[in-house]
């Protein structure tokens, strides 16, 4: 399918491979008011694995009245049982609570959600910066301790909707701090979508000046005006390989109203592509994914990749294949 696919035009400075964080099945349904069935949520995931993605973030255990959307933590997990080993899906343990009925499930991969902001820690876990991070440091260390490795992730890291622009001592602060506690990977907030190119370039710098290199980050973006690409291409060419995107550019923040989409992930695959960097993704398939879970929620996808492609999908990319 030409037209369905960038001319290559490799650039100088980034990396061969890019490492993609699919968040869609967490971060992108977790705000939908009408919820989502749970098989619905299950050939999401195995669809997004099909599409060749080896990083899908499942859900969150999370107390259902906080996040009600992902109160079915314990029955979709097992659901996934049957994908390949090397697909990870990572799930978010808000605290001690919810590592334990992770861990109970088997999950091999954690992550933490902390913030750079005191409005947002108040708002999104009714805690301090210093509070939250003083209630994920055991958290981390019996995940650890379990063999689960366990990222960071650092909400309003560029601008707070309460607060305005974030200073980036704090932010570097912050990081050192879930570093310490034993986090393997951090991943880097732009929660309302503020942030410039310059900005991405001045907190990275700004972290490897703190001994912190590209290689334990990533980076997550929105599109509030539209900077998400421009960002992350400012991260890949610091260093960073490791970029967290959704499907179809869905999913907000219920804590932060001016948050919208995340980055899509198609429209991160369709640039990568044509910078000739690895991802290991099939676009039709990706797309024909989107495209379907667009329908299942009654609306069409924001991402641009998708509106553009869709109808241009191939026949054998449209359905998910039937078990042999």
């Amino acid at each position: 399918m030409s037209e369905g696919l960038p001319m290559r035009v490799p650039a100088e400075g980034l990396p061969q491979r890019v490492r993609i964080h699919e968040v869609g099945p967490r971060d992108g349904l977790q705000n939908e008011s009408a919820v989502v069935p749970v098989e619905v949520k299950a050939e999401f995931v195995h669809r997004l694995a099909e599409a060749g993605l080896r990083t899908v973030e499942a859900t969150s255990f999370v107390h259902p009245r906080w996040v009600p959307q992902l109160a079915d933590a314990e029955e979709l997990y097992p659901r996934l049982a049957d994908l390949p080993e090397d697909v990870s899906l990572p799930v978010l343990v808000p605290n001690a609570r919810g590592l334990q009925r992770a861990l109970a499930l088997g999950v091999r991969s954690a992550a933490v959600f902390a913030s750079a902001t005191e409005s947002f820690a108040q708002a999104n876990l009714n805690r301090t910066v210093a509070g939250a991070l003083e209630m994920f440091a055991p958290v981390v260390a019996e995940a650890t301790a379990s063999g689960v490795p366990v990222r960071g992730y650092l909400s309003m890291c560029f601008g707070d909707p309460w607060e305005g622009p974030v200073p980036v001592a704090r932010v570097v602060d912050v990081c050192k701090e879930l570093l310490s506690m034993g986090c393997s990977e951090l991943s880097l907030g732009d929660t309302i979508g503020v942030a410039t190119p310059g900005q991405v370039t001045a907190l990275l710098h700004a972290l490897g000046e703190a001994g912190i290199p590209a290689g334990r980050l990533a980076v997550h973006f929105h599109d509030t005006y539209g900077q998400a690409l421009a960002n992350t291409l400012a991260a890949l060419q610091y260093g960073v390989t490791t970029v967290d995107a959704s499907a179809g550019g869905l999913g907000g923040c219920p804590y932060a109203r001016s948050a919208t989409g995340n980055l899509a992930t198609e429209d991160l695959v369709w640039m990568l592509r044509g910078l000739g960097v690895e991802t290991g993704v099939d676009l039709d398939r990706l797309v024909a994914t989107s495209t379907w879970m667009a329908g299942a929620l009654g609306r069409p996808s924001p991402s641009r990749t998708v509106q553009a492609l869709a109808g241009k999908t191939p026949d054998d990319a449209r359905a998910r294949p039937k078990e042999s």
